[in-house]
């Protein structure tokens, strides 16, 4: 059933796009996962071809494009190059409403240029080794001092976090009686303010992921981007973007994988026949086409809704959970097709499966995506 979630233009930027990830990306895939992050003059490149931080305003070096769809063809197109990474996806779907829609003025033209140039990669902190998908858990503090903020704690699992050069960080600053959180912007360099090594990760090896250490950082009390105290409601509020950004994602390594494992089961043969000829590997093929395919048009539905400010946080959240689980389903047994072989690192298939598992964790946990479903499914 063809697809009607694109029009000519975004299928022109896909083609851009693809050829941009075939000159830059590919050819250092592996080189990327050795080293456990993207090489930065990657991300300048790609800020010098306008992919990064498109939805800003023309005076910050954006093209004031606010289409989701062109995020969705981004990750449609990484997916299928093979760079298991989250530079784009963290950038452009996460950070920029944090900074287009919370900062004001000033703290635009300070920040925006510098991430469109791709010279301010830029972290979202708010996990913490205590508190993961429950974010009014967070016990990082800020206090005040005089026209600063003094800020004592540790992130943990933040993507990007050891190579940012600067953090957008959720941090309790005890207003409204105690449970007032506001985020503030710590840039590198910045005394009392530590980025962790990357660490050892299952999967996503490209992508590098670390702790930030908080120790008497001052910043000042100006660094505080959206209403003070309210923190936790706009992170709320930015959630079923990240969330569906993550669907996205996971229906497109659904298809992809599953394009992978025709293409092996077409070409080998066994028991006197292609692997295509035996009608278990048909029926499993069939399963994970239709439900890919059905998925898939859920998830193109969500997109227009995100667009026309429609999307709701259950069916974000609903458009989460279940991609990613039907994404590790189709993956998992798409490795099974290619026996021996999909287990072995030179195959794309165990990349693709090992990088698949986070998907169900970050983002919100699955379980949590699910209770947020049913709750709003009773009140209703």
């Amino acid at each position: 059933m063809r697809r009607e979630l694109y029009a000519a233009e975004h299928e022109s930027f896909r083609s851009a796009f693809r050829a941009f990830l075939e000159r830059e990306a590919v050819p250092n895939v592996d080189e990327w996962e050795q080293a456990g992050t993207v090489d930065r003059a990657f991300i300048k490149a790609a800020a010098a071809a306008g992919f990064l931080g498109f939805e800003f305003g023309a005076q910050y070096g954006g093209l004031g494009i606010a289409d989701f769809r062109y995020n969705a063809v981004m990750t449609e197109e990484v997916v299928a190059s093979g760079m298991a990474g989250d530079t784009f996806s963290m950038q452009n779907d996460i950070i920029v409403p944090y900074l287009r829609d919370l900062t004001d003025e000033a703290q635009r033209a300070r920040w925006l240029p510098r991430f469109t140039s791709g010279d301010c990669v830029t972290a979202l902190g708010m996990t913490e080794p205590g508190a993961g998908s429950d974010l009014a858990a967070i016990r990082t503090r800020a206090r005040r001092d005089g026209d600063d903020l003094v800020i004592d704690g540790a992130k943990t699992f933040i993507t990007s976090g050891a190579t940012c050069d600067m953090a957008i960080v959720l941090v309790r600053t005890g207003e409204r009686e105690g449970r007032g959180t506001s985020f503030v912007v710590v840039e590198a360099g910045t005394p009392g303010f530590e980025r962790g090594r990357p660490m050892h990760k299952i999967g996503r090896k490209a992508q590098d992921t670390a702790e930030l250490v908080f120790t008497e950082c001052r910043v000042p009390s100006s660094n505080i981007i959206g209403e003070p105290g309210r923190g936790l409601g706009s992170a709320i509020a930015n959630l079923p973007r990240e969330r569906l950004s993550i669907a996205v994602a996971a229906v497109a390594s659904a298809a992809h994988t599953l394009s992978l494992a025709l293409d092996h089961v077409r070409d080998r043969y066994a028991f006197g026949g292609p692997l295509a000829d035996l009608q278990s590997v048909r029926m499993s093929i069939a399963e994970m086409h239709t439900d890919t395919a059905v998925l898939q048009h859920y998830v193109d539905r969500c997109v227009r809704a995100l667009d026309a400010g429609q999307l709701t946080a259950h069916e974000a959240a609903g458009a989460k959970y279940k991609a990613t689980e039907l994404q590790w389903d189709v993956v998992d047994r798409c490795l099974q097709l290619f026996g021996g072989y999909g287990y072995m690192e030179e195959y794309p298939i165990a990349r693709i499966w090992r990088d698949a598992r986070i998907q169900r964790i970050y983002g919100g946990a699955n379980e949590v995506m699910k209770d947020l479903v049913g709750r709003a499914v009773v009140a209703s």
